[in-house]
Parts: C-alpha cells; sequence; structure tokens
C-alpha cells in the first residue's frame, strides 16, 4: 500500500500524519468516538489511509474525516462504512482537481453567484459592489466542501444530506440551501453594508446557530420559485437538466432559456436568438 501512495505523489508517512492529525479532532464530543484509546478512531484513519491508497489521485484531503465521521458512526461496520464513504466521495467536490478546467468548485460558485442574482438581487449587487474576492463567495466554500456538516448540529446535517441526495427536480439542491441561509441569516449584510471580510466572518459566526427545518423549508419554497419561473437565463440552464427518472417540472411549464449574453468564454451560446 505504501508503494502506492508514493506512486501517486504523497509519501505514505505524510498522508498518514495528516490523516492521524484530523482524526483525533475530528467529531470527539460524539460518544461513538470520546476518550482515549478510542479503537473507532484507528476505524476512521483505517477508512481514511485505505480510501487514499484506493484512489491515489485524491488521495486524503483535510476535511474528509469531517465526512466519514457521522456515516461511521451510523453504520458501525468499517467495511460499509468504507464504500458508502467511497460513494460519497463521487458526489463531492474532493473528486475534482483544482488544475482541471472542469473544476466543481468553480461550476458551483457560477451557478451560486447566477442563482444569487435572480432569487437574492440586493444581496448579490451588494457583493459585487464588494469587488471581484467578494465574488468568489468564500463564505459558501466550507458550506459546499463539507456538505454543511459544520453548519448543523450531526442529526440535522444528515437530514440535510439526505435533502441534497435525494436530487429531486435537480442534482444542485445543496446550492439552493445555500441560497436559504442567505436569505434567512444574510438581510444584516445587506442593511449594515458589510464589507467582504466581514461577510465571511458573519456566516462563520452562524455555524451551529442556524435552524436546519427552516433553511431547508426556504431552500424547497426557493426551488419551486425557480421552477416556476417562465424563463431563466443560459447560465442556469444546467440545473434544468433530467436528474432522475421522473419529471423535472411538477407541471406542464417549461421555461424558456433565453442567453444572458455573460459567457466566460468565447464559444456561441446555443440558446442565442431563441
Amino acid at each position: 500500500m505504501k508503494d502506492c501512495l508514493r506512486a501517486g505523489g504523497p509519501t505514505w508517512q505524510s498522508v498518514e500524519n495528516t490523516v492521524t492529525k484530523d482524526v483525533v479532532r475530528t467529531d470527539r464530543k460524539n460518544p461513538f468516538y470520546e476518550g482515549d484509546d478510542n479503537p473507532n478512531m484507528d476505524i476512521m484513519k483505517n477508512i481514511l489511509m485505505n480510501y487514499a491508497v484506493m484512489c491515489p489521485a485524491i488521495g486524503y484531503i483535510q476535511g474528509m474525516s469531517d465526512l466519514l465521521a457521522p456515516i461511521l458512526c451510523t453504520i458501525q461496520n468499517e467495511a460499509d462504512a468504507f464504500w458508502c464513504f467511497a460513494g460519497l466521495m463521487q458526489r463531492t467536490i474532493f473528486v475534482s482537481s483544482p488544475r482541471t478546467t472542469n473544476n466543481m468548485m468553480d461550476k458551483n460558485l457560477e451557478y451560486l453567484r447566477e442563482l444569487l442574482k435572480l432569487l437574492l438581487p440586493d444581496f448579490f449587487r451588494h457583493v459585487a459592489k464588494c469587488g471581484s474576492d467578494a465574488l468568489q463567495l468564500m463564505f459558501v466554500h466550507r458550506w459546499i466542501l463539507l456538505c454543511f456538516k459544520r453548519e448543523f448540529p450531526e442529526s440535522s446535517a444528515l437530514h440535510v444530506w439526505e435533502a441534497c441526495w435525494a436530487d429531486y427536480r435537480t442534482a444542485y439542491f445543496h446550492l439552493f440551501v445555500c441560497v436559504a441561509i442567505v436569505a434567512i441569516y444574510g438581510q444584516d449584510v445587506v442593511v449594515q453594508q458589510l464589507p467582504h471580510d466581514e461577510i465571511l466572518l458573519y456566516f462563520s459566526s452562524l455555524a451551529m446557530h442556524m435552524d436546519a427545518d427552516v433553511v431547508l423549508k426556504k431552500a424547497r419554497g426557493l426551488l419551486y420559485q425557480f421552477c416556476r419561473l417562465e424563463k431563466i437565463p443560459c447560465t442556469l440552464a444546467g440545473l434544468c437538466q433530467f436528474q432522475t427518472g421522473s419529471e423535472q417540472w411538477d407541471s406542464h411549464i417549461q421555461p424558456m432559456i433565453e442567453c444572458s449574453q455573460v459567457h466566460g468564454d468565447n464559444d456561441p451560446c446555443p440558446f442565442a436568438g431563441k
């Protein structure tokens, strides 16, 4: 196994050191992981190391232990937890390399900026006024990367996970959760005209103080509102694809997709002139 990791880049020892540091500080208040010499911590480490060997191109990235912890605690079987974790990784930003042109985080942020512009225009205008750094939406990076794991208590976070995994109408429901959090808790950002760095601090301070049920209800409402629009910009056309075997829309209303004339490349828009 050590040779596999060396061939993939980082050495076995460097990966093991990083995993060990993260594991010992992951969910230690959870009774399943608390206490010294807890064997469940060793199981978590084994799963993360085995995943790094199985997927050397990805290896181990800080934050993976946060996603594994509730899975292992729920399943309480090393082999089953490993394969569930491996499957979960395929749905996360971790499988995307920042060096590729099809970076998943960039794609999510592009969609999110367009959703904010469409659904929360006042907030978007304020962020845009704060400059290009603010438009990177740094306050949502942890939300997306860790699937809201650090924003809600574990039971509530799992509820959010299930809502996102349902792929109801869209594979990007997590972005509607992001918009919902901003809609419910972000009004002070606009009222107080907070600058870029304080926006990040403000939303970070909300961790573990938000109501997941209220957020999910709002997110579903925003998704319904989006689905009922007569027109949507071409920059959000990817949210309208069929994601499951069922119909994308509850009614016969199909939104018209119009060219926004705002594109990050020189390729012609397939919706131009429609």
